[in-house]
């Protein structure tokens, strides 16, 4: 299996963008815009990965500005996490999880976000519960996780 960031991808990403799509129920075009913003390389942000068994999607993930919360200062977000049933419990979660984070910390972010209503599930992997969020368009609250990772390697180091 091979963990693919969209932004190395040279095709086109309608297939990705419709397997998240089907995934969330966003539309598939809403995926599409942001991962050919991510293939633009302007920022660290927006972000998107996909790991390819052969030619099949079996999980992917994104880091975008907010995922659909109140707290816009609380950013960027990884969202959409999502690994098929017949590939869960061998670790592909927590590959994408470290995988993304080494690659932001490249690209300058130290710190990821996310909203989730799992309540033990990302602690195993260097996620800590900060608080909870309002939804942006209702009044349900979700959890609000952090992934500090440090600043990218040679910044801010002693010596």
């Amino acid at each position: 299996m091979e963990l693919l960031p969209i932004r190395d991808y040279r095709g086109p990403v309608e297939r990705m963008a419709r397997w998240f799509g089907s995934k969330w129920g966003i539309p598939a075009k809403e995926y599409e815009e942001s991962m050919e913003a991510c293939r633009k390389k302007e920022g660290a942000v927006p972000q998107w990965y996909v790991v390819l068994d052969g030619d099949a999607i079996v999980a992917g993930a994104g880091v975008i500005d907010n995922d659909f919360h109140r707290r816009k200062d609380l950013t960027p977000n990884l969202c959409a996490l999502y690994v098929e049933e017949d590939y869960r419990c061998r670790g592909i979660a927590g590959r994408i999880l470290e995988s993304v984070a080494r690659d932001l910390q490249e690209l300058g972010v130290d710190t990821l976000y996310l909203v989730t209503e799992h309540t033990a599930f990302y602690e195993r992997y260097g996620w800590e519960f900060l608080c909870m969020v309002q939804a942006e368009d209702c009044d349900e609250t979700m959890r609000m996780y952090v992934h500090r990772m440090g600043p990218p390697a040679g910044e801010n180091q002693p010596g």
